[in-house]
């Protein structure tokens, strides 16, 4: 979701900045705030007990995270962690839910997105029951085309490394690296300059 900036700053929201690798909020913290990305990106991830990291999702400028439990009074599930040197604007939860009553058009609009996030999870759950690798890389590329106009094939480049493929999917980094190009050979993808296209 994306809100006007300015409507934000005039609710008392706050810029803050993060260092790569830096913790925006970890799983166990009360849910207090909206983030609204400016710049940067930020993935929201947790570890299994054998340290093994799961990422969520991965997200960029113009994007909020954080946003379902502005209306539950839960613990955050996950941690967020900024990848690139990111800039946030932070609102909190009490001042968010002013604005929505405020602006019942960005409520409609939240409801939108956390309809789209429900449909993410829920193409994740699908693919994540699959024991086929190519099934579980297919799943994840085709939902992140989903948001691109051109559906041609090989017009979509992933913005992802084969790390976070890997977190993203539940599979070792060498699965994946192994799929990709047994994908390739049966022209499901391209890999140019190690950019992969879908």
């Amino acid at each position: 979701m994306n809100i006007d900036e300015e409507l934000l700053y005039s609710f008392g929201g706050e810029t803050k900045t993060y260092t790569p690798g830096e913790l925006i909020f970890r799983e166990g913290d009360h849910a207090l705030y909206y983030f609204q990305i400016i710049k940067g990106r930020v993935k929201l991830n947790n570890y299994s007990d054998e340290g093994k990291e799961f990422i969520h999702n991965i997200l960029g400028e113009k994007q909020s995270f954080g946003d379902p439990l502005i209306f539950l009074d839960k613990y955050y599930p996950i941690n967020s962690v900024s990848i690139t040197a990111s800039t946030i604007i932070r609102l909190p939860k009490n001042v968010f839910l002013e604005i929505l009553k405020e602006y019942p058009d960005i409520s409609l609009k939240m409801n939108s997105c956390l309809s789209q996030q429900l449909y993410y999870k829920t193409i994740m759950v699908q693919n994540m029951a699959s024991q086929n690798p190519i099934q579980r890389l297919k799943g994840l590329m085709e939902y992140l085309k989903s948001y691109q106009e051109d559906s041609c094939q090989y017009s979509f480049q992933v913005q992802l490394t084969r790390q976070q493929i890997a977190n993203l999917t539940g599979l070792r980094v060498e699965t994946v690296i192994r799929v990709l190009k047994k994908m390739e050979k049966e022209n499901m993808l391209r890999i140019e300059n190690r950019k992969i296209l879908f």
